[in-house]
């Protein structure tokens, strides 16, 4: 592992020189491997400029703006269709993907412990109650089908 105390002063002021012009962790990275030979990892950087003190600029990302108009929202289908995945997810006895009527989706699980779990795309998504009895449905019959 690769510590500050490694580094010389002008490393240090070349480091803190980088912050403060708005550079990244990848820049801070790749600079110190380019003008002063030192290839660390991402992790090490990470803890140099812990260990430094650096306060490194994050750029503000822009909200996502969503259309308005109707062409881009979801289309209700009418049906829902789960899916199973073939890799399951950490933690999980079972996963997949479920896509509710009005076409929003989102990734399902049952635990060790059985419990059910669903982790909606959208922020706040709640499916309809008939969406709901209809995704019980399909997944008891895929998972009867496949042996639990």
């Amino acid at each position: 592992m690769f510590s500050a105390s490694k580094l010389t002063g002008e490393q240090k002021a070349a480091l803190i020189q980088w912050a403060a012009e708005g550079a990244t962790m990848a820049d801070l990275q790749r600079r110190l491997k380019e003008e002063f030979e030192l290839g660390i990892t991402y992790m090490d950087t990470r803890f140099l400029v812990l260990d430094l003190g650096l306060e490194l600029k994050e750029e503000e990302k822009a909200p996502e703006k969503k259309p308005e108009d109707e062409t881009s929202a979801k289309v209700p289908t009418g049906t829902v269709s789960v899916t199973a995945d073939e890799l399951v997810l950490p933690g999980a006895l079972v996963s997949g993907r479920v896509t509710f009527s009005d076409g929003e989706g989102g990734t399902w699980l049952i635990d060790q412990s059985g419990r059910p779990g669903l982790d909606p795309d959208s922020a706040n998504y709640r499916p309809s109650p008939e969406d709901i009895a209809e995704f019980q449905v399909q997944l008891r019959a895929l998972l009867q089908k496949r042996g639990y």
